[in-house]
């Protein structure tokens, strides 16, 4: 027994309520007893590497080059991405993968290269394979932008999953983004990060670390061009990174470094190389388009852990309607379940939510409901019967459901990695419909389960179906959440056809953007945390989720009228703007703020309703090309290396430029500019970057700056579309992309194009399309006339 654990024990009864306190004690033991039976010793282990080169075989997009000890498959698809696995793994099966495995590229070849090793050469990379297995990825010029080192590989002398470990270099100017959602981000520093999705059990700020969404996905930024590394296994592990040094002159250079330890799976790999759009591009083309949220999901949310009743929700709704301040929706946490229990009602609080729910549609607000997976296990309980019916619930390896602790008491989980477990899920979400909800927030899906010591979390050794291959918690557990979003989109799409489906998770992996998007989790109150929100936004858009957004205000304490209103106005112009908190913090409606707070909050919201159209088009063009919505200055200029470490300002689009203050005090701040002129949107202001400015920031307002010559889709005051122009500088030209979404249903609208240019003293702006330019069918307003 380790005393360490028996005190944890001891704090955790003494900490909660007794019973509550008991049963995470219990549940820790239990996890531990099932780990040390389920999963055997490791033992001893031999180390293996590649070993020299033997032979190599041709095949479709590349080819299989043979080794002593292993074997390396490389190939090339359609869309540019390379692929490689060692011994034997081939793409599939993946979670992350959309749609199957993707075509190979008949062009690209397998040939001898120096050294006694292999290339394969295609229209957008080079890949080389050395003698003794070292794997570099070159621009068609030459430059190698990625070297992966002869791989390492420790099995158990008595059978089992081995360690892996590949190292792998990059340029010395390189930087390092992704991750999945990283607090010290969006660039990630020296360190180690780990790959194992977890619940912090308390509110995080940006040195805390792994967080919900963990994924092995890296997007290297670098002069030569960008890529994107995807390493595609689900188990347990490290990332290392380590920055590069350039030298004073040729040779000096250190390149930087990234090894990555993994506790088992196959070593496979995918690669991306070309600008950041298409590198991104090319990643929603293999892991799925983005989820296209409907357009009242764009608005502003309200939530609050202990809304308590219906009265409650009717008195938040009233305060915004009397105060004039849009809403578009109000989620309820776990208080509106019957004692915790997830596709329940606490009629007592909210005997009638279908009324209370019409009420609120009938005035352009929908309700959206927690769903967490953890389900009460008790008879009686309909979910838990219809489960126990099912065969639905997670197993240890002697067979027996496994049980842990979460908000309903003693509870189990449904194995969302068998398909029929999914469709019978899925199938639960119509009692929500019916009671009048209209979108679903997905919550304690790493997944957790609460314990008073070790991993909160389901025992590593408890068995999933993993697509009917077999396997344990150590390789399903970073796709839990995956396959329970899989769960509600598709069970969504066959109760209400007509609708898409709105999802967003606190947990997910590669490819998560298919069913929906994200949120920060329990960040926490303070200027850090609010400087975290903003991390976690643009470093989850890198990955491919372009729809996520924090808790407006923090999850926890209570938040100054300052740093309050600092945070809304981010919110203003993040993909989900949502308050929200926990019942023990103070409360997050503008009007608790006093009159100052509140009068720019209301110029915040109605600002952020008259930019809906923008953020419409921006959710059309991310699920059509992968672009999210909040990109890192950089983003079209990714050999600008002052940008590159800019993390506290943001493109929102193509059009603006986003200069949050996440300092408090701050009355102006300095923003750096990318190339072109640039418009104060306050003031009118022109700028011209490369460089950068000192813009003034009163508490009224932050920086928001728009790109000279762009066409931006506004709400305009009779509430039909507008289009906002600013004015390209005089002899340039400009232009800009407009969806108009046709409801929330599955039509696919028609992308119009704008362009604008001089013709002498008069500024021109025309829709282009096949049969030449004609009027804008929309009203046009022109701004920034006069500053030249």
């Amino acid at each position: 027994m380790d005393g360490r654990d028996l005190v944890r024990s001891v704090k955790a009864v003494g900490s909660t309520r007794a019973a509550q306190g008991v049963r995470t004690v219990r549940a820790a033991w239990r996890r531990r007893r099932a780990d040390a039976s389920g999963l055997p010793p490791r033992g001893a282990e031999r180390a293996r590497v590649p070993g020299p080169v033997r032979d190599a075989e041709p095949g479709p997009g590349g080819g299989v080059v043979r080794f002593s000890r292993s074997e390396l498959r490389v190939t090339v698809a359609v869309n540019g991405a390379v692929f490689w696995g060692w011994d034997g793994a081939g793409p599939e099966p993946s979670y992350a993968l959309a749609g199957g495995r993707p075509e190979p590229d008949p062009r690209a070849v397998l040939e001898p290269d120096k050294d006694g090793g292999w290339r394969v050469v295609a229209e957008r990379v080079t890949v080389a394979v050395s003698r003794h297995g070292a794997v570099e990825v070159l621009t068609p010029g030459g430059v190698t932008l990625r070297r992966d080192l002869p791989p390492r590989w420790w099995e158990p002398v008595g059978g089992g999953p081995a360690r892996w470990m590949q190292r792998s270099e990059v340029a010395a100017d390189a930087r390092f983004f992704g991750l999945g959602g990283r607090a010290c981000g969006p660039r990630l520093r020296d360190g180690t990060y780990r790959l194992w999705n977890t619940d912090p059990g308390r509110p995080f700020a940006p040195g805390h670390d792994p967080l919900y969404i963990t994924m092995p996905v890296q997007l290297v930024v670098a002069d030569a061009a960008t890529h994107l590394a995807f390493q595609d296994t689900s188990w347990d592990g490290t990332v290392t990174l380590r920055q590069g040094e350039e030298g004073a002159g040729s040779g000096h250079d250190r390149a930087g470094t990234s090894e990555l330890r993994m506790d088992g799976g196959p070593l496979r790999c995918w690669v991306m190389v070309g600008t950041p759009a298409r590198v991104l591009l090319a990643w929603a083309s293999l892991t799925g388009a983005p989820a296209l949220p409907p357009a009242w999901a764009l608005g502003h949310h309200h939530a609050r852990w202990g809304f308590g009743s219906e009265q409650e929700v009717r008195r938040i709704v009233s305060g915004y309607q009397h105060r004039g301040l849009p809403l578009d929706a109000v989620h309820l946490d776990i208080d509106h379940y019957d004692a915790h229990q997830v596709f329940t009602v606490d009629q007592d609080r909210f005997p009638k939510l279908p009324v209370l729910a019409e009420e609120l549609r009938r005035d352009g607000i929908r309700l959206v409901s927690i769903v967490d997976p953890a389900v009460k296990a008790e008879p009686g309980n309909a979910v838990f019967d219809a489960g126990t019916d099912e065969d639905a619930f997670v197993r240890d390896a002697a067979g027996r459901v496994v049980r842990g602790v979460v908000w309903p008491g003693e509870a189990v989980h449904p194995d969302f990695t068998h398909a029929r477990v999914r469709q019978w899920w899925g199938r639960l979400y119509e009692e929500r419909l019916a009671q009048g909800f209209s979108g679903f927030w997905h919550d304690m899906n790493e997944p957790t389960s609460f314990a008073a010591f070790g991993e909160s979390t389901l025992p590593r050794s408890a068995r999933h179906s993993l697509e009917g291959r077999g396997g344990d918690h150590r390789e399903a557990h970073n796709v839990y959440a995956l396959c329970m979003a899989r769960a509600a989109y598709e069970g969504l799409r066959e109760l209400v056809p007509q609708e898409r489906p709105f999802i967003f998770s606190r947990s997910g992996w590669a490819g998560m953007q298919r069913y929906g998007g994200t949120w920060s989790g329990d960040v926490a109150t303070g200027w850090p945390g609010l400087r975290a929100s903003l991390s976690l936004v643009m470093g989850l858009g890198l990955c491919g989720v372009p729809y996520s957004g924090p808790d407006v205000g923090g999850y926890d304490g209570s938040p100054s009228p300052e740093l309050y209103l600092r945070w809304f106005q981010l919110g203003v112009y993040l993909p989900l703007f949502r308050t929200h908190a926990t019942m023990r913090a103070g409360r997050r409606e503008p009007w608790e703020f006093g009159a100052d707070v509140l009068e720019h909050a209301r110029v915040a919201l109605v600002e952020r309703r008259r930019l809906l159209p923008y953020f419409v088009t921006l959710a059309h063009l991310a699920r059509r090309t992968g672009a999210p919505y909040v990109r890192p200055l950089w983003w079209t200029a990714p050999e600008d290396r002052s940008l590159r470490d800019c993390e506290d300002a943001f493109l929102l689009g193509d059009c603006l430029l986003v200069a949050p203050v996440l300092d408090p005090g701050a009355d102006r701040r300095a923003v750096p500019l990318p190339r072109g002129r640039w418009y104060d949107t306050a003031t009118g202001r022109a700028y011209e970057g490369p460089g950068q400015v000192l813009v003034d920031a009163p508490l009224s307002r932050i920086p928001v700056l728009a790109r000279a010559g762009a066409v931006i889709p506004v709400r305009g005051d009779d509430g039909g579309l507008e289009l906002e122009v600013w004015a390209p500088a005089r002899g340039r030209v400009g232009g800009g992309l407009v969806v108009p979404d046709a409801g929330d249903g599955w039509d696919e609208p028609e992308i119009e194009r704008y362009g604008t240019r001089w013709e002498g003293s008069r500024l021109v702006v025309e829709r282009e399309g096949e049969d030449g330019a004609s009027e804008p069918p929309h009203p046009v307003r022109i701004r920034g006339l006069g500053t030249d």
